[in-house]
């Protein structure tokens, strides 16, 4: 047998591997944004007073008893910013999106769009912006990229649907001058 033909097979076999998770990959990313648009449609503006932010255990945030049925057993370990805020009379425990949870000020007053238990965005904030370490730490690198990623994924996706309705508009307009 010849050597060659091992090293030849761990390739091809590496190579399928990338192109499935290629695959599942996008898949998976048209999934979330298709998921963040429908966030973002029933979102309502809400101030609130911001208490505590904290990255806490799914199980340990203190969320009402139906999120915790309704999520993933294994997402019940996993550390997520969980915002303490004061809306209205009561204090309640809010999700927060990971890539505006270290702007918001803590004992600070914030005008945000609220989906559910689960904060969108900030339109405006008063009191004190905390400054931002200047050393940011590997996990923080990765996110930043991966919302960078998913911002240009999601441009890309937007100038792709604008062609094909163009192209289907003037498609439709040829056919009937055609008529």
């Amino acid at each position: 047998m010849q050597y060659w033909i091992v090293p030849l097979i761990i390739v091809a076999v590496a190579l399928i591997i990338m192109a499935i998770l290629y695959f599942v990959g996008n898949k998976l990313q048209k999934k979330q944004l298709a998921q963040k648009e429908q966030l973002n449609a029933s979102a309502q503006p809400m101030t609130m007073f911001i208490i505590s932010k904290k990255r806490l255990k799914l199980k340990d945030a203190g969320l009402p008893k139906a999120v915790m049925d309704q999520t993933k057993k294994r997402m019940h370990n996993t550390k997520m910013p969980v915002v303490k805020a004061k809306v209205g009379p009561q204090i309640v425990n809010l999700l927060c999106d990971d890539t505006i949870f270290d702007s918001l000020p803590i004992k600070g007053e914030v005008k945000a769009m609220v989906s559910g238990i689960y904060i969108v965005s900030v339109k405006n904030i008063r009191g004190k912006v905390e400054e931002t370490p200047k050393k940011k730490g590997f996990r923080a690198k990765m996110r930043d990229k991966q919302v960078a990623y998913q911002d240009t994924f999601a441009q890309e996706q937007k100038e792709k649907n604008a062609k094909k309705a163009a192209k289907e508009a003037s498609k439709a307009k040829k056919s009937t001058n055609k008529k």
